[in-house]
């Protein structure tokens, strides 16, 4: 019996092997979805306004780390995502970043180039048909507030106009992977299983998709999150 078990454990496992070989994306949001369950108590909301074929881009506010996983793993499609270079140049998660087409960028002060090509690579996933995640803000928050959106939204979309979908994500203000306590992951984690709300928004036609018409959508759906995330937050805020 252990003889069969054990050849059964084998074979689910190279089973696993040969599916992230052939599609290792998919499998990848699969188990990153699998990791922040278990790690956050999360709440989804909209996930349909999420296309399920052709380009779109997802904008969201930035507050951690974490964030990217929390939005790939939400999505029933792969993401791309816009990452910090020097993140991504990590040693130990070059690979993973790698893996599910993370898209590296250089500040444009240090490297104007890196700019660039970080978005010849945008427009080359909408063109192909990806969905492209965003943080227009170009940084982790370090107040917990939503910060002024950045000018690159619109060069993507002049050249490629395709539909914006807004985010708003709250609840993970406070943890070891944001500047609530200092610089991010500079210390040990302290909470686990955090209450963390993500709501998706109406997708908006690229003529709509004005810097000042998303960042007010953003802070519409972060304000509906912390109802769910941050509820002290959320009452102290004033009535729309």
């Amino acid at each position: 019996m252990s003889a069969l078990l054990w050849g059964a454990l084998a074979g689910l496992g190279l089973a696993l092997i040969g599916s992230v070989a052939r599609r290792p994306r998919p499998v990848v949001r699969c188990l990153v979805h699998l990791l922040v369950r278990l790690l956050y108590r999360l709440r989804l909301s909209g996930t349909e306004h999420l296309p399920s074929r052709g380009a779109a881009l997802v904008v969201c506010n930035h507050v951690s780390f974490m964030d990217a996983l929390v939005i790939g793993g939400a999505s029933r499609r792969p993401l791309r995502f816009l990452m910090d270079k020097p993140i991504y140049d990590s040693p130990w998660l070059n690979w993973l970043f790698r893996l599910v087409g993370a898209i590296p960028v250089e500040s444009e002060r240090r490297d104007p180039a890196s700019v660039r090509r970080a978005l010849n690579e945008v427009s080359r996933a909408l063109r192909e048909g990806e969905v492209v995640m965003l943080f227009p803000e170009g940084r982790l928050t370090p107040d917990g507030d939503i910060h002024a959106f950045r000018r690159g939204i619109e060069s993507i979309l002049a050249r490629d106009p395709v539909p914006v979908i807004p985010a708003g994500l709250s609840g993970l203000w406070g943890s070891w992977t944001s500047h609530s306590h200092g610089p991010a992951l500079s210390r040990p984690p302290r909470r686990f299983r955090a209450r963390v709300a993500l709501y998706f928004g109406e997708p908006l036609a690229p003529q709509q998709a004005r810097r000042q018409v998303l960042e007010s959508r953003v802070r519409e759906l972060k304000a509906d999150a912390d109802r769910f995330a941050e509820p002290a937050v959320a009452t102290a805020l004033p009535r729309r």
